[in-house]
Parts: structure tokens; C-alpha cells; sequence
């Protein structure tokens, strides 16, 4: 087995630790004995004379101790994601401490780890708590608290003390808001605390300093990018713009995105990696008719790393970003010599950083579907028509689309209970206008920074452009029986990605 095997072995077993460890509490028993499985099958693999010198037993020991690694691997995931989950469970112990029909009081202290999002007649931050500060003494914490406040002025990086009862999320009756908010590592509420004042006494640690020294200008510059957009660009297009370049989507009116959720187009106002890269394809696309191949490509890769800083640098938009770098190189413009293996790698080195985004961020979850589907799938639906011109690109573009989407139907069908009739003709439509759309609106939110009257006239072009978008989703919609409810188990789930890689693994194997 070559080395590149044995790694993507290696990375399925660790990221399906992580899986099976979001889903099931694992005792510290099941833990030790998984362990002392790998150890032992390592143990007796390892030994020379077990299954004799032949090929086959030679083959045989190679098998076990890789059955033995992977063991121990996917005990690791299992272990790293309990640790994570055990980081963030102190402060739960003091929400929704109430006596006499009221919230307990507790002072919290930490600083803003967000850009204050303002809506209507609050905002909403969240708080990266440091400490606990009860009468007779202090806690050491390190969870994170979605605070809920009348308008303030407060700004990313302030570190403030607040005060006011601690509460758990609640799920909607549609939406599931506890997954939600757990993928940012969010499991208390603070609504309307009573007070919020400046703690010039909490010291961070050296990360969290040379975080907030980073991002403090990054967000100022996205406030100025998104009102730029707001300047330039009318309702509901401004807000469709914004949703998808920045992934603010509570602008967008409720009808509308009933409308995306109904034709199946609804992951494009998500930020993901197939969206970023995709704008990045059409302007490498682009750019070869002027300059050598080599340096559309980097020129390319420049753009994606610009427009990450320019929207903000959140978590899910450095994820999408790297899913798409990486598809960019696998797309053959750069040297990724396997692509299977580098999508997992950058996917298992997320899920260790936050092992919360595998189970509960439909975003990330829907960029690496994606992306696998455009390598995976793409190349087989190329070479069946093939004999078929490319009439300025558009083919390749409806077959990325085409292969992306199939691979991230079922899981929208999964986590929204219905099957859009009109998906597929909806996003051939909408998808090949996406990428101009991205662009002009990224280009009239960057010169809008600075020339507000250029910002003006890509402003028109990304509206008109935007309107085609907003009106096909919407006449699509509106038709008879435009989506039906299905709703499968998680079990069918896995079933369905089964057969498909199943399927395609078969036709591969048929064309070699």
C-alpha cells in the first residue's frame, strides 16, 4: 500500500473520531479499550513471524497494523473532541440558576471576540469569558457568550465586565438555533444584561492579544466594505450581496429566503468554499487571456487571500478559503498531485481546531461536500460529453455546478426536510451568473472604500445582475409543487454518500 493510502486511512480514522464522538458520550472505559485494541493488533502485526514470510501474510501484517493505527487514531479523534466539548462546559453550570421565579445575577469577565452585529433595536457580540466573579472569589473560564444588548458603541477587541443572568439556548420550532450557535462554541445567552463597563484590569494571554491586534483592522475595514455596499446598491440586493460575500444574511427579507430554500439554492447566501472558489475559477478564467497560466493562478490565489481580509477573516470564511485554495490547485492550475488527500488533511486540521464544525456548521460541512464532488464527479461527467464544445466555458461551469450539487443534495435535504423539484434547473440558471455577481459586488465594495463615485457605477451592474439572480429564484418558487417534504434519517444519509462514491469508484474503475 503506498504511503498516500495509509495517510488517507489515517485522516478518515481521526475525523471519524471527531464524528463519532459528537454524536455519542464515550466513556473513559470505551476510550481505554479501543486503545488497548489498536495496541494490541499493532503489537501482534508488528511481530515478524506472525502470518508466516509469504506475500499474502506479508499483506496480512501490513493490514493489521494498519487496522491497528487507525484504532488508535480514531481513539485520538474521540479523545480531542471530548476535551474540546469538557473546555467549554463550567459556565453552563451557572445558567439558568434562578431562585424566586428570577435569573441569578453573575459578573462575567472577558473581552469582544466579534464584530458587533447591529440589528434594529439591539446588538449582538460575543463575549470570549475569561472569569467568573462571584463575592468570595474568582473562576477561571474559557467559553464564549452571546450577548444581547440595547445599541452600544462597544467594538471588537473591548474588554468589559458584564452583568446579568445567564441563560440556555432554545430551539425554534424550524431551526435548529443550539446546533447553531455550538459550532462557535456558544452554549449560554446573556440577554439585555443589566450592565456592561470596561475592565482595564483583564489580561489576556499572549493569543488572544495578537488575535485582536489582527482583526481589529480587518473588521474596520469590512464595516467600511459592507457600507459601501449598503451606499451603492438598493434593498433586497444590497442585503443578497452582503449575505453572499459576507455571510450576513439577517438583512435578507423572510420571503426571499424562503424562496433560495425552496429552489434548492439556498447554500449559495452561505459563504463556502465551492462560492470562493468558483469566483476565484471565472477571474483565473479570465486572466488567461492576458497572462501566462502560472501567473493567473497566483494572481488568483491573491484575490481569494484579499478577499477573506476584506470580508472580515471569520472563522467560516479562513474554512471556505482554504476548501478553495484547495480546489484551485487540484483544478489542475496548480500541483496537487492528491487532491483526496489534501482536502482531508485541511479538513481534519479544522475539525482539530474546532471539532464542533463537523457536526453542527452546515457550511462547512456543504464547502467539502462541494468541493469533493467538483474533483470527484466533475472529471467523469467531462469525459461523458466530451464531444460537446465549450462555448465559453459555460459547459465546464454547468458541469462544477452540476457535480457540486449533487453532492450536497442530500444533505440539504437532510437538515431542511424537503426536496426542491426545480434545484437543478435553478442553480444551472443561477450559479454560472454567481461568480460575476461575487466579483462586481467585491469589486463596488472595495472601491466604494475609497472612490465612492466608481463604487456608484459597479454598484448598477452587480443590481442588474443580482435582479436576474433574485427573479429567477423567485419565479422558480412560485411554481406549483416547487419542493415536497422528504425527510430521511441520518443512517439513510450516510446509505446515499455510500452509493454515490460507490458509483463513482465504479465508473472510474470501468474507464481505466
Amino acid at each position: 500500500m503506498h504511503k498516500s493510502q495509509v495517510l488517507f486511512y489515517l485522516l478518515v480514522s481521526f475525523v471519524l473520531g471527531i464524528f463519532l464522538g459528537s454524536f455519542w458520550n464515550i466513556s473513559a472505559s470505551q476510550v481505554l479499550f479501543l486503545i488497548l485494541v489498536g495496541t494490541i493488533t499493532l503489537t501482534i502485526s508488528g511481530h515478524n513471524k506472525t502470518f508466516g514470510s509469504t506475500s499474502r501474510g506479508i499483506k496480512r501484517r501490513h493490514l493489521g497494523f494498519l487496522l491497528g493505527c487507525a484504532a488508535i487514531v480514531l481513539t485520538l479523534g474521540i479523545l480531542r473532541f471530548n476535551q474540546f466539548d469538557s473546555n467549554h462546559n463550567i459556565i453552563i453550570q451557572f445558567t439558568d440558576d434562578i431562585v424566586g421565579g428570577r435569573g441569578v445575577d453573575y459578573t462575567v469577565s472577558g473581552y469582544v471576540m466579534s464584530d458587533p452585529e447591529k440589528r434594529g433595536n439591539n446588538t449582538k457580540f460575543i463575549l470570549a469569558a475569561k472569569k467568573i466573579i462571584l463575592p468570595d472569589r474568582e473562576i477561571v473560564v474559557d467559553d464564549n457568550i452571546l450577548v444581547t444588548t440595547n445599541p452600544t458603541d462597544i467594538k471588537y477587541g473591548d474588554k468589559i465586565l458584564v452583568t446579568g443572568a445567564l441563560a440556555s439556548p432554545k430551539n425554534f420550532e424550524d431551526f435548529d438555533y443550539i446546533s447553531y450557535l455550538k459550532k462557535d462554541g456558544i452554549r449560554v445567552l446573556m440577554n439585555y444584561p443589566k450592565s456592561i463597563v470596561s475592565d482595564s484590569d483583564l489580561k489576556l494571554a499572549a493569543k488572544d492579544r495578537t488575535t485582536t491586534s489582527i482583526y481589529r483592522p480587518i473588521f474596520y475595514v469590512k464595516n467600511k466594505f459592507e457600507s459601501a455596499i449598503n451606499k451603492s446598491i438598493s434593498e433586497p440586493n444590497a442585503s443578497f450581496i452582503n449575505g453572499i460575500l459576507l455571510g450576513t444574511r439577517h438583512g435578507i427579507p423572510n420571503d426571499l429566503k424562503d424562496a433560495f430554500n425552496k429552489t434548492g439554492t439556498s447554500h449559495i447566501l452561505a459563504i463556502s468554499g465551492y462560492n470562493i472558489a468558483i469566483i476565484a475559477w471565472a477571474i483565473l478564467a479570465a486572466l488567461v487571456f492576458f497572462v501566462k497560466r502560472r501567473v493567473a493562478f497566483w494572481i488568483s490565489v491573491f484575490i481569494i487571500v484579499l478577499f477573506t481580509i476584506m470580508t472580515g477573516a471569520s472563522a467560516s470564511v479562513v474554512r471556505a478559503s482554504i476548501m478553495g485554495l484547495i480546489l484551485l490547485f487540484a483544478s489542475g492550475y496548480g500541483r496537487l498531485h492528491d487532491p483526496k488527500n489534501a482536502i482531508l488533511f485541511a479538513g481534519a486540521i479544522m475539525v482539530f481546531q474546532n471539532p464542533f464544525v463537523l457536526r453542527f456548521d452546515i457550511g462547512f460541512q456543504l464547502s467539502f461536500l462541494a468541493v469533493m464532488g467538483i474533483i470527484y464527479l466533475q472529471p467523469l461527467l467531462k469525459e461523458q460529453f466530451k464531444t460537446i464544445p465549450d462555448i465559453l466555458k459555460l459547459k465546464e461551469l454547468s458541469l462544477i455546478t452540476i457535480s457540486a450539487h449533487v453532492f450536497v443534495l442530500p444533505t440539504l435535504i437532510y437538515y431542511f426536510g424537503a426536496l426542491s423539484l426545480v434545484s437543478l434547473p435553478a442553480n444551472i440558471l443561477v450559479l454560472p451568473f454567481l461568480p460575476v455577481t461575487m466579483f462586481l459586488g467585491f469589486v463596488t465594495g472595495l472601491t466604494g472604500v475609497f472612490v465612492y463615485p466608481l463604487a456608484q457605477f459597479f454598484g448598477y451592474l452587480t443590481w442588474a445582475i443580482s435582479k436576474y439572480i433574485i427573479e429567477v429564484v423567485e419565479i422558480l418558487s412560485s411554481t406549483s409543487y416547487s419542493s415536497i417534504s422528504v425527510d430521511i434519517s441520518l443512517p439513510v444519509l450516510v446509505i446515499v454518500y455510500a452509493l454515490i462514491f460507490f458509483g463513482i469508484w465504479h465508473f472510474t474503475s470501468r474507464q481505466k
